[in-house]
Parts: C-alpha cells; structure tokens; sequence
C-alpha cells in the first residue's frame, strides 16, 4: 500500500563561520526519514513518556534545554525522574523505525579549505536531498515525501525555500529535476511550538551527531544508540551515504 513520508529537518550548532566556538566548532544538519505509519508510532511514543512525566503531551522536547535541565526540564535534576526519562527516550530511540540522513560541517577545516562565504546550510541540505532520493529509491510503498523544517526567520525560510524550489528546478549533479519533483510534496517550514514530534526526534539525534563528529574518539552512548539508523551503503557503511562530513 502507497504511503507518505516524511524528512524531518534540524540543527546543531551555528551555521555561521565568522566566529567559530571553540568548545562546538561544527555544523550539524539532520534529517530523520519516516514513513507514515511509522511516525504515528513516535508520536505515540513521545505523547506518551510527556504523559508520564509532565501529566500532559505539551512539553516540546528540545536537547539543549534537556542537557541544561532548563525551563520544563528543571525537573531533571531529581535523579530518579532524570533517569526514567532518558530510560524512555532511549528505548524508543533504540525501538522505533527512522533513517537518518545527515551532513556536518567541521568549521575549522572548512573555512582553512574554503573561506567563509558559502552557505554551509544549502551545502548540507543539497546531500541531504540527494541521499533522500536515492533512499527512497529502494522502497516501494513510497506516495510521497514531505519535508518539514524548523523555522529559523522570515528571512531565512524565504531565502531557503526559494534555494530548495530551485534545487527541484534545477536539479543537481547526481539526481535530475524531475526525480525531485515526482516524488517531493512539499516543503514545510513548521515553528517549534507547533510541538511536531518528528522534529523533536530530529534535533534529539542531531547534537550526539555533532559531538561524534567534533571527537570521534571519545565515548558517546547517545550516538551509539542512533548510529544503527543511519541510510548506509550496500556494505554497511554510513559515512559518505547517512553522515557527509565536510570538508
């Protein structure tokens, strides 16, 4: 049966390379790829663990404001709620079924290779349309595909739906306009408040992402929990196909 999908986009980081942060010197952009009847399961999920610990399915799960126990996440610091919530975030980010696609930015070796004029977002977005593509290439049950982004701005938003209208016109190296435009339904710029769970996924995913990226050596539990979902090649491999780093 013929179903919609998904691509869930958000961040990590600051996209821009004039001042760099040496404590978070990287660009994550993140999407998370589900197809209908599997996002109705996440929603389910996380209305579900907002239930049990908030009494209510409002809260909006946002990773820096859970990692800072800040605003409704104040309540993190009883150790026992803290661990039951990250029990059940990480249950359901091990059990449930989503692809990521995703494209980092390491800002340091980047600006020495490039400068700092390009816009790093459309950068990682175009690879991120690309492999979303080729993905989807492989199932059979695909209607279509909608793209939800977080909002950033006014200005902002215009500035890349007029780049991602331009992509499908256009088409790219590796993938024609027409295969964009045959498949892609919409893009969608969504405000955080609207409290859309794929996007809460999303930005869960992409901060462990980022750190991976910025020390790929140091343990992180998080990311070993997501790495399994990334689109990989036919031999396995995520780099290059669910993670492009740059440069």
């Amino acid at each position: 049966m013929q179903q919609n999908y998904y691509f869930f986009i958000d961040e990590s980081g600051d996209h821009g390379l004039n001042k760099i942060d040496p404590n978070f010197p990287a660009f994550v952009l993140c999407g998370i790829i589900m197809s209908d009847s599997d996002y109705k399961k996440l929603n389910s999920e996380f209305k579900k663990i907002k239930k049990d610990i908030w009494g209510n399915d409002n809260v909006v799960f946002h990773s820096s404001d859970i990692r800072k126990w800040k605003k409704e996440f104040s309540l993190l610091v009883d150790p026992t709620i803290r661990q039951n919530f990250f029990q059940a975030i990480n249950d359901c980010l091990s059990s449930c079924n989503y692809s990521i696609i995703s494209a980092a930015i390491k800002k340091d070796d980047y600006t020495k290779k490039y400068g700092v004029l390009n816009d790093v977002y459309s950068i990682s977005l175009s690879f991120m349309l690309e492999r979303l593509i080729f993905f989807l290439d492989k199932k059979t049950d695909v209607k279509s595909v909608h793209i939800a982004i977080e909002k950033r701005g006014k200005k902002e938003d215009n500035k890349l739906l007029k780049y991602c209208n331009m992509v499908c016109d256009r088409g790219t190296y590796y993938v024609e306009s027409h295969r964009f435009k045959s498949i892609i339904g919409g893009f969608h710029f969504v405000d955080k408040k609207q409290n859309v769970n794929g996007l809460q996924l999303s930005d869960l995913v992409a901060y462990p992402i980022a750190t991976h990226v910025i020390n790929p050596a140091k343990a992180n539990p998080s990311f070993d929990i997501v790495k399994g979902n990334f689109y990989v090649n036919p031999s396995g491999d995520y780099m290059g196909w669910g993670l492009k780093t740059y440069p």
